[in-house]
Order: structure tokens, then C-alpha cells, then sequence
């Protein structure tokens, strides 16, 4: 039985609702996605931590939810907006009905929402702080707007520690193992190291406050930067294993956050976007071929820069080689003295299209010396 439910923005929007999987009190910052598909992948994403999810697509939990799509051991949003939900779920591979997952796993949402309204003042206003309150007990909306904003912005959160890993791990290569590598858990998703198992590539995952030494332990062919939440401006550690890793010439490949991580070691700075990059089809511009690829994105902060310079670090010459069509955003990076390159979107694609799924033999050539 539905209840009501209420989306509380920072700026004093209200939206109401009803009441869509657990029902309390939820808190965080509300970014929009623009996929159609893939929301099982973006709920379980690491790099949605502590954000508050407006799903565009108006229908939504009609392929249900299985127990193979997760990106992590479990949902990670802080909650959940959707116009439209599915009554029932109809899809072989389906176990069970999104609403009850939500339930489950104790996370907040609200459905009936005009989510077009959302986002559009998103798009206006910026990502914000917001709340979720269904249930009894809700308060006045004075109530729910102090709230929301006694919450902390995501400027200036360290969350990385929050989501990784608290043990290492590893996950064997398919067939021959041609290479072996370490990787950063920042917010890793689990499709990363298939990805680079599919390719003969042995990963070792590690938690975020691995030091140097852990990291290169077993001389690894290469190592890894994971996506993750968070303002990478406070991720001094990782930047500091970076930098560390750059000096011994060893491979390295970052993505999402791992492209700012490898941009802050770099000396670059990193910026917080007004509503950020989420959805699965962003176009990147490649600078270096003339190729536009359509990618899978999930970011609010990027590199500070304009695609397609070169500039100076103390690694050598970087060039800002991939860039964003829509707003001119850096996407990528590549060293051309020190063997390193990053992209700020998700060669994974889960969800996503395939474009960029060639990053990953890329990073295979460099580990291989070509």
C-alpha cells in the first residue's frame, strides 16, 4: 500500500509523490540520468554514493532485478526518483521486482514525481542537496528543508573510503594469463576486471588506502585507477600513489575518477560541474584519431583544461586528448613522456554502448611495450 512520499530540493522545491520501495528519511545530493536502460547497473554503481538518482526515462523497473547485473555487493544510491514505476516486471532473467529490492536493501524512493520538472531544474539550478521523507512522521516542510540543508554538499567529500574494498582480492584471467595488474578500488564496478579478465589480464583490486608498496607488490605489468564518488580534491592519498607510480614508469590507466586522479598527480586541476555527465549516451570527441565514440558517463567533477592542448607537467608533455561535443568538458588524458593514459567515462559500459570498449586492449599494448 502506497503512502505519501516527498522530494525536497535544496533550493526549496517540493515535489510529492508516493512512497517507491523502503520508506524513511534519505539524504544526499540529486543528480539526474538520462540511460533508458541499465538502472539495475547505475543503482549498484559505487560512483552514485551518497547522490540522490532522477531517473528521465518515465518507465522504469520493467525488466525487474536479477542477480547478475550488480555492479557492487549492493545498492548504492542514496535514493531513488522515477515518474512511472513497473507494476510487474516481465523479463526471463528477472527474480524479482525492483520495488522489492528497494524494499530490501532499505532504500528511499518516490515514484509519481513529474521527473521532467526535476530535471529541468537541475539542469537550470545545478545538482543540490535534497531529501527524501515518506513514511509517517514527515514534518512540516520547514522540517524537511532544514534538513536537507544541514546535509553535507558533495564539494569536498571524501568518499572513496566509504565504498572500497576493505580486503584485496583477485580475479583471474581467461585462458592465458598474458598480464597482471593492480588495481585502485575507488568505487570499482565489478564489470572492470571482467573486462581486462576477457583479455588475458589477471587484477588484483586493492583497498584505497594501499600504500606504494602494496600496490607494486609482485612487480604488476600495470595498474589500475577505478571510477569512484566524490570530490577528488580530497583524494590526496590516491594522487600521492600516483605519483608514485608515474616516477617507476610503470603502465597505468585511470578512468571516471581515476582520469581526475591521474590529472590532479599530474598537476591539473579539477572543477565541480554544474550537473555533470550521467547517462549512457555521452558523445567524446578523440583528438588524437578524429573519432567521436558514444559512451556511458557518470561524473560531476572534471579536468580543468580545453581538449586537444598540450601541457606541461612534471611527468612531461600531457596532451588533453578527448574532449565533450556538448559543453567542451576534457575526457581524456594521455602522457606522452611516461606510459599513462585516463578517460573520464566508462569503457565498461554496464550499462552502456561498446564504443570504448578498445581502452582496455589499449592499456593491454601499453603493458605488452607497444
Amino acid at each position: 500500500m502506497s503512502s505519501e512520499a516527498v522530494l525536497v530540493l535544496e533550493d526549496g522545491t517540493v515535489h510529492r509523490g508516493e512512497s517507491f520501495g523502503a520508506r524513511g528519511r534519505s539524504l544526499g545530493e540529486a543528480v539526474f540520468t538520462t540511460g533508458m536502460t541499465g538502472y539495475q547497473e547505475t543503482l549498484t554503481d559505487p560512483s552514485y554514493h551518497r547522490q540522490i538518482v532522477v531517473s528521465t526515462a518515465p518507465h522504469i523497473g520493467n525488466t525487474g532485478w536479477n542477480d547478475e547485473d550488480d555492479e557492487s555487493a549492493r545498492i548504492q544510491v542514496a535514493g531513488y526518483v522515477v515518474r512511472d514505476p513497473a507494476r510487474m516486471p516481465s523479463n526471463w532473467r528477472s527474480t524479482r521486482g525492483l520495488t522489492e529490492e528497494l524494499t530490501r536493501q532499505g532504500v528511499v524512493g518516490v515514484a509519481g514525481v513529474d521527473t521532467r520538472a526535476v530535471t529541468r531544474r537541475l539542469r537550470e539550478s545545478g545538482s543540490m542537496r535534497a531529501g527524501l521523507f515518506s513514511g509517517d512522521g514527515l514534518g512540516t516542510s520547514r522540517d524537511m528543508l532544514d534538513a536537507v540543508r544541514e546535509s553535507p554538499p558533495m564539494a569536498g567529500a571524501d568518499l572513496a573510503g566509504e565504498v572500497t574494498t576493505t580486503t584485496p582480492y583477485t580475479v583471474a584471467a581467461e585462458g592465458t594469463r598474458r598480464f597482471s595488474v593492480a588495481a585502485l578500488d575507488l568505487g570499482i564496478k565489478a564489470n572492470t576486471p571482467r573486462m581486462l579478465a576477457a583479455r588475458g589480464i589477471e587484477t588484483r583490486v586493492l583497498p584505497s588506502t594501499a600504500t606504494i608498496d602494496e600496490l607494486l607488490d609482485g612487480s604488476p605489468d600495470g595498474v589500475f585507477l577505478s571510477n569512484g564518488p566524490g570530490d577528488p580534491a580530497t583524494a590526496e592519498h590516491a594522487v600521492a600513489l600516483t605519483r608514485g607510480v608515474l616516477g617507476r614508469g610503470v603502465p597505468l590507466f585511470g578512468i571516471c575518477f581515476g582520469n581526475q586522479i591521474l590529472g590532479r598527480s599530474l598537476g591539473l586541476g579539477t572543477f565541480k560541474l554544474r550537473y555533470g555527465h550521467r547517462g549512457i549516451n555521452v558523445p567524446v570527441y578523440d583528438h588524437t584519431t578524429g573519432t567521436v565514440a558514444i559512451t556511458s558517463q557518470n561524473h560531476g567533477f572534471a579536468v580543468a583544461g580545453t581538449p586537444g592542448e598540450h601541457v606541461d607537467s612534471p611527468h612531461g608533455d600531457v596532451h588533453l586528448s578527448h574532449g565533450c561535443p556538448n559543453d567542451g568538458v576534457v575526457e581524456g588524458l594521455t602522457c606522452t613522456d611516461v606510459p599513462a593514459f585516463s578517460v573520464q567515462y566508462h569503457p565498461e559500459a554496464a550499462a552502456g554502448p561498446h564504443d570504448a570498449a578498445d581502452l582496455f586492449d589499449r592499456f593491454a599494448g601499453l603493458m605488452g611495450g607497444r
